[in-house]
């Protein structure tokens, strides 16, 4: 159905004149040497309408699908998607790093948003595990770039906030490679085709777990504890307000539970006596997939709450300094407990200082409350020295924010690369920029 590649996953909507769906590269760059407005689409798993066109032509690259396990190393095509590459690999005893949370994403879109989640607290972003990529080049050829492969034109070094985790924006900087200028440009700048991702070994010893905490307070006291042990993994919380709506899948979480840590490590040995009395441990593989299941109910729980009410998402992407972690949070709660008492969860993955806010608007007159908010809380973390995007990137949606962290130069800096590649600005129309005047 055509509407199904006119949206994504946070209610975003558009319009197209004519749907692609090629098989080869060699009708994807036939489509590209059409000269028209091209927008790219995957899985549509994203949440800032990168992939949602509003106007020009479609390209959905589902038919990408190409998927071999080597050692160390996966070959994918654009569309294989984050599960199907953990279920080839595993056999193998191998796995792919990144996990956002959402596992039906595809390869190509979370190249092109340089996407992160939990276990990036350890392994870092979608970038770090990049090898090599096939891209198709709005000329209308195909280019392969490999690792240590160098951009053949000057940029100048864009500042990067002190944060763990920033996909806003193209990373620039002299002498950078292809790929990582492809990764995190949010298909504006070439159409990933194909990847060469790499592979880590599955460990031998493996747990996860959930601990409650009866304060908020104490909580980060262990956020704060635990980031520096070496065999973590993932650290992730769980607000108060969230437990609240976990509660109705998981009716066993403890009634005086005030807040929650998701953890995942290698060697469970000493993680006795630092963990509270409420607290799930899973060393086996059903164990583990309890914790999972725990962990992804909350956004599948407030997609459906949103798209019940029929609204946008209204989620928060920033990440600030480690050193900011408690401010930005209580700055969160105070604001919100002000404009939308009980109306939110905050939840994600505190080990970067980068939680979600998510806000739940009774009303439209709350709507236009949470829609002042995202900006307001963009604003606040910028001044805290961090970032508008973390790991989803901007798309169209929050294209606005660009110019909240990088100063007007630094903008034009990223917008002469776009006119580098894409001269005449056909690829990802109001993706990240404004349309040229």
């Amino acid at each position: 159905m055509r509407s199904h590649y006119l949206t994504d996953s946070s209610g975003y909507t558009g319009h197209a004149d004519q749907i692609f769906v090629p098989s080869t590269e060699a009708e994807v760059c036939e489509i590209l040497r059409l000269g028209q407005p091209v927008t790219l689409c995957g899985a549509r798993t994203g949440l800032t309408g990168g992939c949602v066109a509003q106007g020009g032509n479609v390209i959905s690259l589902e038919r990408f699908r190409k998927l071999e396990i080597g050692d160390g190393v996966a070959r994918a095509g654009a569309a294989v998607t984050l599960l199907e590459l953990r279920d080839a690999a595993a056999p193998t005893r191998q796995f792919y790093a990144p996990d956002p949370t959402e596992i039906t994403a595809s390869v190509g879109g979370t190249i092109a948003t340089n996407a992160s989640g939990s276990r990036s607290f350890r392994f870092g972003s979608t970038r770090r595990h990049v090898r090599a990529l096939r891209v198709a080049l709005m000329n209308g050829t195909v280019a392969e770039y490999r690792r240590g492969d160098k951009i053949d034109f000057d940029v100048p070094r864009v500042p990067l906030p002190n944060v763990t985790k920033c996909t806003a924006g193209y990373h620039l900087e002299p002498g950078m490679d292809w790929i990582d200028l492809f990764c995190g440009s949010e298909g504006t700048l070439g159409v990933i085709l194909e990847a060469e991702l790499q592979l880590l070994p599955i460990p031998g010893t493996l747990f996860s777990g959930v601990a409650f905490f009866p304060t908020d307070a104490e909580a980060l006291d262990a956020v704060d504890a635990w980031r520096p042990i070496a065999d973590l993994r993932m650290l992730e919380y769980v607000g108060c307000n969230a437990l609240d709506l976990l509660q109705k899948r998981f009716p066993e979480i403890p009634r005086e539970a005030a807040a929650a840590l998701l953890i995942e490590g290698e060697n469970l040995e000493g993680w006795e006596d630092r963990l509270p009395d409420h607290t799930w441990i899973g060393n086996t593989p059903k164990d583990r997939e309890r914790v999972r299941k725990f962990r992804h109910s909350l956004p599948e729980l407030v997609i459906g709450f949103i798209s019940k009410r029929g609204i946008l998402k209204m989620g928060t992407d920033y990440s600030v300094p480690l050193e900011k972690n408690r401010d930005m949070l209580a700055y969160y709660t105070e604001r919100l407990e002000t404009e939308l008492p009980g109306h939110y969860v905050i939840y994600g993955h505190i080990g970067d200082a980068h939680v979600h806010v998510n806000m739940l608007p009774p009303t439209p007159e709350a709507t236009e409350t949470a829609s002042r908010l995202l900006r307001e809380f963009a604003a606040k973390a910028v001044g805290m020295g961090g970032t508008v995007s973390a790991e989803h990137g901007l798309g169209k949606r929050k294209a606005g924010m660009l110019s909240l962290q990088y100063a007007p130069e630094h903008i034009e800096a990223m917008m002469a690369v776009k006119r580098r590649l894409d001269p005449h600005w056909l690829l990802g129309r109001g993706t990240l920029f404004p349309l040229p005047a």
